[in-house]
């Protein structure tokens, strides 16, 4: 165990230097006028339809055309499947390089080459990272009729929880703590996204998930008052939830502590929009600025 605690933080570490490190600040340059004129940009999103993912990335698609060069249609696409490896290794190995295809995708992803995920065909280093539209942090909860009622009862009871695929955080938050600290989690993987899982949450299939806080208060069971939140994975506790108890609460040594910080820090990936790479340098400029001026925009 000792052994494998060291390798969590020297993933951790990695990750956290190496990739969101990586998150370009806006472009500067000025591309041609009409640079995609004529054109379609395919935002595929790599989740189910109805999630905080989903919505993000359809109003980004409404307003992001009038910001970039040639005033592009920019059309949203649902493309679900593993957790969003599908999109990502679509991106990387099939999508044309053009700028004309681009992607939302898990902010766990970036992490999976070094996680050692199964079916992974990218090298994060050398995709074209646009943006982020916002930072959210993620919890775990469970329905109010679970064994699983608090933090601690996870040492004790096991919850059974809903997942998509590798590197998702319904999948890699349980596996995690699960290894770090032996929570007790039973994962139930090959769910297309968090509204699918919050479903087969309503239905009894399942008794939990681990997921952004916003894409859980968007469900029906969460709206209603049907779920407790066990605990925050994050750094620092939600204004809006003052009671629940922080992740890093959990350790029980400074080296757990450390690799905790480490691991809950993915979240300032936030919810990527990603290109392929090898892409013309003007096209990468156009969208990154395109997409900044899209998140200041009054509309």
């Amino acid at each position: 165990m000792q052994n494998r605690r060291s390798s969590w933080a020297v993933i951790a570490a990695c990750l956290t230097l190496g990739v969101v490190g990586v998150l370009p600040q806006a472009a500067q340059s000025q591309p041609s006028p009409d640079l995609f004129a004529g054109r379609t940009i395919n935002l595929l999103i790599g989740f189910g339809p109805g999630g905080a993912n989903d919505v993000w990335a359809r109003t980004i698609a409404r307003h992001m055309p009038k910001h970039l060069p040639g005033n592009p249609n920019v059309v949203p696409q649902n493309f679900p499947g593993a957790g969003g490896l599908r999109l990502m290794n679509e991106l990387y190995n099939v999508s044309p390089k053009d700028g004309t295809v681009i992607g939302l995708v898990n902010r766990g992803l970036p992490f999976e080459p070094l996680l050692g995920g199964a079916n992974v065909r990218f090298d994060p280093l050398k995709m074209n990272w646009i943006g982020s539209p916002d930072r959210d942090i993620t919890v775990c909860a469970s329905r109010k009729d679970a064994q699983v009622q608090t933090m601690n009862d996870l040492f004790s009871k096991t919850l059974v929880v809903g997942a998509t695929g590798s590197g998702a955080d319904t999948a890699i938050y349980p596996q995690f703590l699960s290894e770090l600290l032996g929570m007790k989690f039973k994962i139930i993987q090959g769910y297309s996204g968090s509204k699918d899982i919050s479903l087969a949450m309503e239905r009894g299939e399942v008794e939990g998930i681990c997921v952004a806080y916003e894409s859980l208060m968007r469900q029906n069971l969460a709206r209603e008052g049907k779920v407790n939140i066990l605990f925050q994975a994050a750094l620092q506790a939600d204004p809006g939830l003052k009671d629940v108890p922080i992740g890093t609460d959990l350790a029980r040594s400074d080296q757990d502590r450390a690799v905790l910080k480490l691991f809950f820090a993915r979240v300032a990936v936030g919810r990527p929009i990603v290109a392929p790479p090898g892409m013309d340098p003007d096209r990468v400029a156009a969208l990154r600025t395109a997409f900044e001026q899209t998140m200041r925009d009054p509309a």
